[in-house]
């Protein structure tokens, strides 16, 4: 797996400008040590889903969320996921952070590249299973977005056990640990319904998606 460039400089603020040489060699520089210290690990499980108004029951956890609600209506079932790329990242941070802040600052992005890559490919695979099922991917919708309280986190990390299956904790705050991680919800519609292919509202462009948050409506990719 690669650290993807173009969405690196996207995460810098770079989209569709030109970058000098020396960007160009720190970039490179970061991404083969992240891509060479990098752990990338996942656990995910499926999950009886249903909704009740702006609440969605997931196994026996019943969270308040009615973004979440509308994104998982229909759905009977739901995949709850969790991923991580490892401590490399932070490391890299903390280290560059004293000596070269430049290479801190495309570290960051260059990680939060990296964990995207890395659960967009397991989610393909999710997406392949529930193909032989007759369903589809909704969107994966994380706490923290819209009205999906991030405090949710604590619960679904102990649903999947995280910490002792892919290493993954969380602050006081329910910030996760490493941070360059990801936890998700993605609902499995039948193949009937409509349901976007797209694996996060960021990655698209069409804003008028019954599937976007109101939050999220003008926000491209």
């Amino acid at each position: 797996m690669k650290v993807d460039r173009k969405e690196t400089l996207r995460y810098l603020g770079c989209r569709g400008q030109e970058i000098d040489s020396q960007t160009e060699r720190l970039l490179n520089e970061v991404a083969e040590e992240l891509e060479r210290d990098s752990a990338p690990k996942s656990v995910y499980q499926e999950f009886p889903c249903k909704t009740e108004g702006d609440e969605v029951l997931i196994g026996g956890y019943r969270i308040k969320s009615a973004n979440l609600a509308k994104n998982l209506e229909g759905c009977g079932y739901a995949v709850l996921l969790a991923a991580t790329i490892g401590r490399a990242a932070d490391f890299m941070v903390k280290k560059y952070s004293i000596t070269n802040m430049a290479k801190a600052a495309i570290t960051q992005a260059a990680g939060a590249a990296y964990i995207e890559t890395y659960v967009d490919e397991v989610q393909a695979s999710i997406q392949k299973e529930a193909a032989k099922r007759g369903l589809s991917l909704r969107p994966r919708f994380s706490p923290g977005y819209g009205d999906f309280a991030l405090e949710c986190q604590r619960e679904l990390c102990a649903m999947l056990s995280c910490s002792t299956r892919i290493g993954l904790t969380l602050t006081e705050g329910n910030l996760m640990m490493p941070t360059k991680s990801v936890t998700a919800l993605i609902g499995l519609a039948a193949k009937e319904r409509e349901s976007c292919q797209m694996g996060t509202c960021s990655q698209c462009g069409k804003i008028d998606c019954e599937f976007r948050t109101e939050e999220s409506r003008g926000q491209t990719a």
